[in-house]
C-alpha cells in the first residue's frame, strides 16, 4: 500500500532549504515521489498527516561502537565477559540509536572481531530494530597500539578473537584487512595514532607507518570497500591522508598542513567534538583514570579549534559521535556542539544526511528525500534550523518504509 506522508515541513537536504506544502510518497521501503501537497495522493494511498512537525532524512552517525557496554575506562574489563555478553548488549544499543533517529552509522570497530557483523545480520533478519549499519569488523592496529586491548599484566596471553587485525608490515596489514573483509566487514578502520582510551599510547604519536596504511587502502580498494583512520595526532592523520583514506576520525591534534591536505584531497573529517565533554564529567565522576581523563584534557580543546579551522578551509565534514563511549540515543547532543563550531543549523543537518551517505559511498541511497532512496525518515516538533537542539527530542522515526516509534 502506497503511503503518502504530509508534513508541516520537509528538510530538503540536497537543496539546503525547507519546504512547506510537501507529499513524500512511499511504497514498500523506498520513497517513489516527492510532491506538491496540493496535488490528490494516489487512489488508495494510506494519508499520514504530521502537521506541526519538520519531516528530515533519517540520521546518519559514522562513528559507532553498538557492540558491547557503555565505556568504563578500562579496555582490560573486556577479558570479563563473552563474545555472546558484547552481542547481546548490542540490542538496547541498536535500538536505542535507532529510536533517537538515526536509522544510519557506521560501527567502526570492536576488539572482538566480527561480533558487529553478526549484530548487523540479526537487524537486516529482523530478530530486533537497529540501525542499517557499515560495519569494521575490528580494528587495523600495530602491535600495543591504540586499536589493542591494553592494561592487562605482560604475561596475559589474549584469545585470536581478541587480535585478529593486528598487524605490522605492510603485507601483515593486507592480511588483516582480507580476512576482515572476508568476515563480513564492509568497512575497514584503521588505526594511525594512539588512543586517548587506550592505557599506555599517546594520541599524538603516529603508529602504523604510511606504507602500511597504503597497503590498507589498496587491499580494501581491490574489495570497494573505504579505510577510515583512527588519528588523533598530525603526523598520523597526514600519513593516512596522503596513503588515501577515505575519512580521519577524531582529529584532535591537526596542524594547518593536515587541513590543507585533507582539503585539497578531499578527505572526510569526522570528530567527536561532543564527546570530550561527556569523558570530562562521567569520566571524573566514575573514576576513570587520571592518566585517560588527562589525556581527553590536552584533546578536547584542541580537537575543537582543529574543527573550526577545517570547517573555515573547506574540509568536508561528517557527522560522528563516538557513541558508546556515551550512552546510545544521546547521538544527537552533538548538533549543538557542530553549531558553535562553524557549521550554520543546515550544514550540521547535512552532515548527518547527505554529507555523511557521500563519506559511505552511499549516496542516493539513504541521508536523503528523494525517489529511490530508503524510506528512513524522521519527525520533529519544530523547525530545526531555528532550534537545532530539537533534533535530541526526535517522536516519530521510520525505517524502510516501517513507523518503529511514534
Amino acid at each position: 500500500m502506497t503511503l503518502a506522508i504530509r508534513p508541516a515541513r520537509l528538510v530538503d537536504v540536497e537543496a539546503g532549504v525547507v519546504r512547506t506544502g510537501q507529499m513524500v510518497l512511499v511504497d514498500g521501503e523506498l520513497i517513489t515521489d516527492v510532491r506538491d501537497a496540493a496535488h490528490p495522493p494516489p487512489a488508495q494511498a494510506q494519508i499520514l498527516d504530521l502537521p506541526g512537525h519538520t519531516l528530515l532524512p533519517g540520521l546518519i552517525d559514522l562513528h559507532t561502537h553498538l557492540v558491547g557496554e557503555i565505556e568504563d575506562g578500562e579496555y582490560s574489563r573486556i577479558l570479563t565477559r563473552s563474545a555472546a555478553d558484547e552481542a547481546l548488549a548490542g540490542v538496547p544499543n541498536a535500538r536505542d540509536t535507532l529510536l533517537a533517529g538515526f536509522t544510519t552509522v557506521r560501527d567502526v570497530g570492536t576488539f572482538r572481531a566480527f561480533v558487529d557483523v553478526s549484530l548487523r545480520r540479526a537487524i537486516e533478519a529482523g530478530r530486533f530494530p537497529g540501525p542499517r549499519m557499515m560495519c569494521a569488523g575490528g580494528y587495523v592496529t600495530c602491535t600495543s597500539g591504540g586499536g589493542t586491548v591494553s592494561g592487562m599484566a605482560p604475561d596475559v596471553v589474549l584469545p585470536r578473537g581478541l587480535r585478529v587485525g593486528v598487524a605490522d608490515t605492510p603485507e601483515e596489514v593486507r592480511r588483516a584487512v582480507r580476512e576482515l573483509i572476508n568476515g563480513g566487514a564492509d568497512l575497514i578502520k584503521v588505526i594511525a595514532t594512539g588512543a586517548v582510551l587506550a592505557p599506555g599510547t599517546h594520541p599524538g604519536a603516529p603508529e602504523l607507518t604510511e606504507d602500511a596504511i597504503r597497503a590498507a587502502v589498496e587491499e580494501a580498494a581491490g574489495h570497494g570497500v573505504h579505510v577510515a583512520a583512527h588519528a588523533h595526532g598530525a603526523d598520523g592523520a597526514k600519513r593516512a591522508v596522503r596513503a588515501g583514506v577515505r575519512s580521519i576520525e577524531h582529529g584532535s591534534l591537526l596542524d594547518d598542513e593536515a587541513l590543507d591536505l585533507m582539503a585539497d584531497l578531499g578527505t572526510f573529517l569526522v570528530a567527536d567534538i561532543f564527546n570530550g565533554d561527556w569523558i570530562a564529567e562521567q569520566g571524573a565522576r566514575d573514576g576513570w583514570p587520571a592518566a585517560t581523563l588527562q589525556k581527553n584534557a590536552d584533546t578536547t580543546h584542541t580537537q575543537r579549534e582543529a574543527f573550526r579551522k577545517a570547517v573555515a578551509r573547506g574540509v568536508r565534514v561528517g557527522f560522528g559521535t563516538d557513541a558508546g563511549v556515551f550512552p546510545h540515543g544521546l547521538n544527537a547532543r552533538q548538533f549543538r556542539y557542530l553549531t558553535g563550531h562553524g557549521l550554520t543549523p543546515m550544514q550540521a543537518i547535512r552532515s548527518a544526511t547527505v554529507w555523511a551517505a557521500a563519506c559511505m559511498g552511499w549516496t542516493g541511497r539513504v541521508g536523503t528525500i528523494r525517489p529511490g532512496a530508503y524510506a528512513d525518515l524522521i519527525a520533529v516538533q519544530a523547525d530545526p534550523l531555528e532550534d537545532v537542539t530539537c533534533l535530541e527530542r526526535v517522536g516519530w522515526v521510520m525505517k524502510g518504509g516501517v513507523v518503529v516509534s511514534r
